[in-house]
């Protein structure tokens, strides 16, 4: 180092500094200072009342480990105990009641339950309203009932009602009346066996009653109260004046205009 270099250094070490000097301070202070910490207390207190709600959330639904409120989930499936309501359409495999306890769904209008093949097309329906359960196709059961001191009616309005079993069908009306009515036919067949009426009575209204001319004059001035009751070779029946022989006539208008 020169001298000249030396005596340069020294004399701007020596220089006297500025008193009047200004300091910047570091930090956030004022308005903004108290902004802050509003906002970071804001913060706080709305994480406390969102915990706060979510606790009150686990307790009201019962939520546990094993699932929410009456709903459990199982190995199984899922376990649905009391009262629930579904506001949108289930899709379940299969519905089990709890042992010796029935299963009951209610609804305010019908219920209907239906079932698919694997194309989507309606195979089955169970409509169940105010006026009783509407079967969409047929039906298989081995016991039909109605409620006690109830009727029990099978009704088709529009198409034909048809019952059928390899082995039989029964019919039995234990404390009141069995009827069968219908628009056209009646149709009681059987193939192997026979068809058996066994009652103390038995009436057949509203058959047609044919005329006998007899021989006797004075039969024909008598009240006619026996009558015959006459069979047409298509089956018809048909009633004839009871006489001492067969009033029955094979060529009687009845049968021929039937």
């Amino acid at each position: 180092m020169t001298r000249e270099q030396y005596i340069l250094a020294t004399q701007q070490n020596n220089l006297p500094r500025a008193e009047n000097a200004q300091l910047y301070p570091v930090g956030i202070y004022g308005w903004r200072k108290r902004c802050l910490y509003f906002f970071v207390l804001l913060l706080l207190v709305t994480m406390i009342v969102n915990l706060a709600m979510t606790i009150w959330i686990l307790k009201v639904m019962n939520f546990t480990v094993d699932g929410m409120g009456n709903l459990r989930v199982t190995k199984k499936g899922i376990r649905l105990e009391g009262i629930s309501e579904f506001l949108l359409p289930l899709y379940v495999k299969e519905i089990h009641s709890r042992k010796d306890s029935p299963l009951v769904l209610q609804s305010d209008r019908n219920v209907t339950v239906n079932a698919r093949n694997h194309m989507g097309q309606l195979t089955g329906q169970l409509t169940v309203g105010t006026e009783g359960a509407v079967f969409g196709h047929s039906v298989e059961t081995p016991h039909i009932r109605a409620e006690p001191s109830q009727d029990l009616r099978l009704e088709s309005p529009t198409r034909s009602l048809i019952m059928e079993a390899p082995r039989g069908v029964q019919v039995s009306a234990a404390a009141g009346d069995f009827k069968a009515a219908c628009r056209k036919e009646l149709h009681l067949q059987s193939t192997e066996g026979e068809i058996f009426l066994n009652a103390d009575t038995i009436r057949l209204g509203n058959l047609p009653t044919g005329s006998f001319s007899s021989s006797s004059p004075s039969s024909s001035h008598s009240r006619q109260t026996v009558y015959e009751l006459c069979v047409c070779p298509n089956g018809k029946l048909y009633l004839s004046p009871a006489g001492a022989g067969s009033t029955c006539q094979s060529g009687s208008n009845i049968c021929l205009w039937s």
